[in-house]
């Protein structure tokens, strides 16, 4: 445990951390008025080209003398300090230290020092920087990170969960790689859902991530790629919990008769009568919003199923709410007025030709009849005797709703 504990703080104090430092003017340093460079390894479809040659243009990264420029080779401590010299003018935040392992004649003592007093990387506890380790992926988001003094707001675990080895990020990065991914600052290849955050950092990687980088200054062109992780907030929501009942109106008819054999279900509209509100008051769905669904008909009951809600302001969602069954019945006799009988009612197929059956009557209006099943459906639907049993819904109380399962709403 101890071990473990001092090693996040070794890390945490060589990747530069300043606590609650104001965020500095960070300037992209000027181009060079140069063409890019063709390097004899990457082509011009190669996942990170775009990134490798845009930086080889501003002479923050540089190719090999044989014109290649190994995007699979790992970066070191002290290469990825002299690619952050070449891409940041940042102001510095502390004063200059000296490393047991960086002399003043060491090739890149002064990107060294250039990182540090900026932020972007510090050394360790034991005095040293270790200019020769190679730098873990994570290692060079956080740097980045850090140096920028990015942070996020949100919570770093919901935030991480975007990746499928989140688990696998040290404790001392996730706050700062969270900020990273919330500025689209992470490349993944080729799974953007994998960070890989422990694995050594390729060239090629280091590449995209600086760039990145740079872009969320919103001084160089933003670079269009598959493997950028595009993180975006979980939109807040506001839970109905499942039980709640939503009362409901059918303004289209004062009852429903369906048949008990009803071939199919009948397609409903219902409208919501009242509004559903938080128990501050504030309004979750307002009355006029509408509820489509369907009237089923199972061993001799009726029930509303309704399969979505559409709210006033046009909004769609999909809803898991049923009526009570309804098992009520109405008796239509041989030589009853078809014309009373439909009068102020809707009915199901089956029941319009039940109806007509014991009527006599063979016009029942098509309006009279509820969409769902038609003419053909009805069919082989025998009725027989002087009378048909009809299932009676009274609309505007028997149709009310409770939610199966909770409802989601945006805020």
């Amino acid at each position: 445990m101890l071990r473990s504990l001092q090693s996040g703080i070794s890390l945490s104090l060589a990747l530069g951390l300043v606590a609650g430092a104001a965020a500095p003017m960070v300037q992209v340093q000027p181009a060079h008025a140069q063409n890019s460079i063709a390097f004899s390894d990457v082509s011009s479809d190669y996942w990170a080209s775009g990134f490798i040659q845009e930086l080889s243009a501003r002479n923050v990264i540089k190719g090999f003398p044989d014109g290649s420029f190994r995007p699979n080779e790992p970066v070191t401590r002290a290469q990825f300090a002299a690619m952050i010299r070449n891409a940041f003018n940042a102001p510095s935040v502390r004063g200059t230290t000296s490393f047991t392992d960086v002399s003043t004649s060491y090739w890149g003592y002064q990107a060294i020092q250039n990182a540090y007093t900026t932020g972007f990387l510090a050394g360790y506890p034991s005095g040293e920087f270790r200019p020769n380790e190679n730098i873990p992926r994570a290692q060079a988001i956080v740097s980045l990170s850090n140096g920028l003094r990015y942070t996020s707001s949100e919570n770093p675990d919901t935030i991480l969960a975007t990746y499928r080895d989140g688990d696998n990020i040290p404790n001392y990065a996730r706050s700062s790689v969270a900020a990273a991914t919330t500025r689209n600052m992470v490349v993944n290849y080729p799974d953007i859902n994998q960070l890989n955050p422990n694995r050594v950092a390729t060239r090629a990687e280091v590449a995209a991530f600086i760039y990145q980088a740079l872009n969320t200054t919103g001084q160089t062109a933003t670079i269009s790629s598959p493997y950028i992780v595009g993180y975006r907030p979980t939109p807040q929501q506001i839970r109905i919990a499942a039980g709640t009942s939503i009362p409901v109106r059918y303004e289209q008819a004062d009852r429903i008769l369906l048949g008990k054999n009803e071939p199919q279900p009948s397609n409903l509209t219902v409208t919501v009568s009242q509004n559903i509100v938080t128990s501050n008051g504030k309004v979750l769905i307002p009355a006029g919003s509408q509820v489509a669904g369907q009237l089923v008909v199972a061993e001799g009951a009726a029930q509303f199923v309704a399969q979505e809600l559409v709210m006033a302001n046009g909004n769609r969602m999909a809803l898991r709410a049923t009526s009570e069954k309804i098992t009520e019945t109405e008796v239509i006799r041989k030589g009853a007025s078809a014309g009373t009988i439909v009068k102020d009612a809707a009915l199901g197929a089956a029941a319009a030709a039940g109806i007509a059956a014991v009527t006599g009557d063979r016009n029942i209006k098509a309006w009279e009849v509820l969409s769902g099943a038609g003419a053909g459906a009805i069919a082989g639907v025998v009725f027989g005797g002087d009378k048909v049993e009809l299932i009676s819904i009274k609309p505007n109380t028997d149709l009310n709703l409770e939610l199966n399962q909770d409802l989601l709403l945006p805020q």
